[in-house]
């Protein structure tokens, strides 16, 4: 029996169908409202917060792997007010060592946990990090993400996945938004593109996430990536050409728009509104993220399938057949 927390969200249906297919029994923790709706028939669901130790008491038991995708996930663009601070806490941190605890008491054999590459922090000029990097994380979601891998680490049977960018057909957040700009035709790119960026598509993740769940050794850390870095105009020109629309030419500099951004949100904050477009969104679209997925390659063989063009295919719902990333290792 296979536990999975977060199985509603962005990457867990995915991990879900891919356990059914594999041969697990799967269990998964769900709040109120969401299993009758969302869970398959054949997946047991127990109702419950992960916040309540009771709930995760049961969730765990007579399980033997867990897999802990759920998070409060990044959504602040700058400093969060109390209240979300708090949240993080009890979720990312709080919640994941109670988890822990639950799943060593019951005797759970293998503890999966979701991170992210965020604890990096932005990448240097030449810099592709890797799992001996030195940990930057800037947001609040990637500090509380490296906290909770703190607690899955001393646990005897635990295993950390730092997930790249995850993309695919259940896209949330900036790359939704990102696609929908460009489908419609709004998008201008900001600054030349040629910061970098990390991407794995969902298939992929779960791929990982198998090997990850069968392999022997604990506290391991690895990345999961598609085996490369990315420049931002690539990524853009991938997903033109998945939604059949032409990029618009050229771009805007960087620094006015930043300026324009500063200006809007201070006229609007006065205002009681929230501005359309700000600072802190314009930096994290200029921002170089670059990582090496090397390591679970070559320790447990994982070789991505998607490569850029086609899980951007994939992602928006084109039917043509991915091509298959088959250079090992390369970044």
């Amino acid at each position: 029996m296979a536990l999975v927390t977060g199985a509603t969200g962005a990457i867990g249906p995915a991990l879900v169908e891919g356990l059914r297919e594999g041969g697990y029994s799967v269990r998964v923790l769900v709040r109120p409202g969401f299993a009758s709706r969302t869970v398959p028939p054949d997946v047991e669901a127990v109702v419950g917060d992960l916040c309540d130790r009771r709930a995760l008491g049961k969730a765990v038991a007579g399980v033997h792997t867990v897999f802990h995708l759920a998070a409060k996930l990044h959504g602040e663009i700058g400093d969060p007010d109390p209240a979300a601070r708090a949240d993080y806490e009890r979720v990312n941190v709080d919640a994941t060592r109670h988890l822990v605890e639950a799943s060593e008491l019951e005797g759970v054999r293998r503890f999966v946990y979701f991170s992210t590459i965020g604890v990096y922090g932005p990448s240097r000029p030449g810099e592709i990090h890797d799992e001996a990097s030195p940990l930057r994380p800037q947001s609040l979601y990637a500090m509380t993400k490296l906290r909770g891998e703190e607690h899955v680490l001393r646990a005897p049977r635990g295993v950390v996945l730092r997930l790249a960018a995850v993309y695919g057909p259940r896209l949330k957040g900036n790359y939704r938004r990102l696609v929908r700009a460009i489908e419609r035709g709004f998008f201008v790119e900001i600054g030349p593109g040629t910061n970098r960026r990390t991407l794995v598509h969902e298939h992929d993740v779960v791929r990982a996430t198998l090997l990850a769940a069968q392999h022997e050794t604990a506290g391991m850390i690895y990345n999961v990536t598609d085996g490369r870095v990315h420049t931002v105009r690539d990524i853009l020109r991938a997903i033109a050409s998945a939604v059949g629309r032409p990029l618009l030419p050229g771009h805007v500099p960087a620094a006015p728009v930043r300026l324009l951004a500063g200006v809007l949100e201070g006229v609007l904050s006065v205002a009681g509104r929230k501005s359309p477009i700000c600072r802190g969104a314009v930096d994290k679209l200029l921002e170089d993220v670059a990582v090496s997925g090397d390591k679970i390659q070559e320790e447990l063989g994982f070789l991505p399938v998607f490569d850029l063009d086609g899980g951007w295919r994939q992602a928006v719902g084109d039917p043509r057949r991915p091509k298959s990333n088959r250079r090992r290792g390369e970044v």
